[in-house]
């Protein structure tokens, strides 16, 4: 039998989601190593800590890092850019229908996994998991030599973990064989120092005494239909270059 090392990282905007609670036995696995990480609200929070504590994770000998996000939108872009492998987890009765997805999260997915499918959910995750088969036919594809598969798993009665599973080894091994996760790698580390350089160029910008000055008084207009956004950003891009 293979072990594994597992770390778990989660993303929220709070203290409490991601919590220990959620998974009693696994936190109790001297294998395992569960960290929740509020972000503050701040997606560029999201990218530094994130990317260090994968690296930090990796570096002290866990095998499998998973990253688990807000649901929210924007940080599951921030995460795809940091993960071999981007799931996207879909509740049968959670209000997330194929229309209510965005298209940009869909064609992100190497895998989709419909969960909760038990019980009176089952017909509603079996729905789903049809919708998206049929839907991801249509998507632009990420990867030449991957093909996103949709599979439907129940955390109750562990019916279709084995085959989750065993679907991403198979992804591991293609991306692996093909060169493709090694590119991945490297896009990445060039995404992460750009996101790193933004958010140090924003805290710089906005914490300017000539933009201080004059932030405030130039939202208020913003807000107030005074001036432009446009003419706003200019004003103090301005004051930001004359007064370095």
């Amino acid at each position: 039998m293979c072990w594994h090392t597992v770390c778990f990282l989660f993303l929220s905007l709070g203290s409490l989601m991601g919590d220990k609670t959620r998974m009693t036995e696994l936190s109790r696995d001297m294998r395992a190593f569960i960290r929740p990480s509020p972000t503050s609200g701040t997606l560029g929070g999201v990218t530094r800590t994130t990317n260090e504590a994968i690296v930090l994770c990796e570096g002290a000998g866990y095998d499998i890092v998973l990253v688990e996000t807000v649901g929210v939108g924007q940080s599951e872009f921030a995460v795809a850019d940091m993960v071999d492998m981007f799931v996207l987890l879909i509740p049968p009765a959670g209000g997330d229908e194929l229309q209510g997805i965005k298209r940009g999260i869909i064609e992100m997915a190497d895998l989709v996994v419909v969960t909760k499918a038990d019980g009176d959910l089952l017909v509603p995750a079996r729905r789903i998991q049809a919708e998206y088969t049929s839907a991801m036919k249509l998507l632009r594809k990420k990867s030449k030599i991957w093909k996103p598969k949709v599979l439907r798993v129940s955390s109750q009665t562990g019916e279709g973990v084995p085959e989750l599973w065993a679907k991403m080894a198979d992804f591991q091994e293609a991306m692996l064989q093909s060169g493709e996760l090694v590119s991945r790698r490297q896009s990445q580390q060039r995404v992460w120092m750009w996101s790193l350089i933004q958010e140090s160029v924003l805290r710089h910008f906005q914490e300017h005494p000539a933009v201080r000055e004059e932030i405030s008084r130039l939202e208020r207009k913003v807000t107030s239909g005074a001036i432009s956004p446009g003419l706003a950003a200019d004003l103090l891009l301005k004051a930001f270059a004359e007064k370095r």
